[in-house]
């Protein structure tokens, strides 16, 4: 709607018309060898496994080269993922990138990106036992990087009060309790999340963000193989399927399991990881 005051111009119509051009064509991303990767994930065997507990976050660790599965265990439950370069913790998943290369949900031979300066896969998606979802006549999918994670500043902001089982800071005490890092500097390396199952999208007539009843159900997974060394970190968000609303202790919850899987020895001899960026950084100054 118009702001008051403010008539539609004569070729309002035309200029609506344009046709849309995607920002960045991605036919020309390094490709996934997407086949190899399942073929060599067929032996891998399963070296480590952490809970994370309903309302709250914990860490984990995967080697490059390796895999891990996100799985629902008892009940329908969404997470917000987190992922670092466990040999320095300053590169990090970089959300925007991603939804700008691949949408804003991703799925099976999609990557998940890292941040400037390195910009490179950090993981990629082998396998989603809720790929068969596809997108709804809402305009919902699953497997977000538009929402940023639910936190209690935004939950102070809107309704008020101190509530501390938002995935930003479940996210904060599982960083800083795996790492040592002090609390308050833990929050800085807290970024925006790869929501996992969640469901979600914009409305048509106001551009929101929303979510609706999440698809997933116990034996549900999401699977990623490790391009580089990781540190990851995952909520089982508060919002359980996030159905009704989060940020609060009003929702059923359950928690997730991550799985990690070790390849057989020489199969990935000839997996060369993908190297960082390189654009010179000099940025056009003398």
């Amino acid at each position: 709607m118009p702001a008051i005051g403010i008539t539609s111009p004569e070729d309002a119509a035309v200029r609506r018309a344009v046709k849309p051009v995607i920002c960045y064509p991605n036919k020309t991303l390094p490709k996934v060898p997407l086949a190899f990767y399942q073929s060599v994930r067929q032996s891998a065997k399963k070296i480590d496994e952490c809970l994370v507990p309903a309302r709250a976050a914990n860490c984990f660790v995967v080697p490059e080269g390796h895999f891990f599965r996100i799985t629902s265990i008892e009940g329908p439950q969404v997470g917000d993922l987190n992922l670092w370069n466990s040999d320095n913790l300053n590169e990090r998943f970089y959300s925007g990138k991603t939804r700008a290369l691949h949408g804003s949900h991703i799925t099976v031979g999609e990557r998940m990106w890292s941040g400037f300066p390195a910009l490179r896969p950090m993981a990629t998606i082998t396998d989603d036992s809720l790929s068969w979802y596809g997108m709804d006549e809402y305009g919902g999918s699953v497997h977000d990087v538009i929402g940023t994670r639910c936190d209690p500043y935004t939950n102070n902001l809107l309704s008020g009060g101190q509530y501390h089982h938002c995935c930003h800071s479940n996210l904060t005490r599982a960083f800083s309790d795996f790492t040592g890092i002090q609390l308050s500097d833990a929050e800085h390396y807290i970024h925006d999340v790869l929501n996992v199952f969640m469901c979600t999208g914009f409305t048509r007539d106001t551009g929101q963000y929303f979510m609706k009843a999440s698809p997933v159900r116990p034996g549900d997974y999401l699977e990623f193989f490790a391009e580089i060394n990781l540190f990851g970190a995952l909520s089982a968000c508060p919002g359980g399927d996030c159905s009704s609303e989060h940020s609060s202790d009003a929702a059923s919850c359950y928690p997730l399991l991550v799985e990690v899987f070790a390849p057989q020895p020489g199969l990935l001899d000839d997996w060369v990881k993908p190297p960082v960026n390189a654009y010179d950084r000099t940025h056009g100054a003398d």
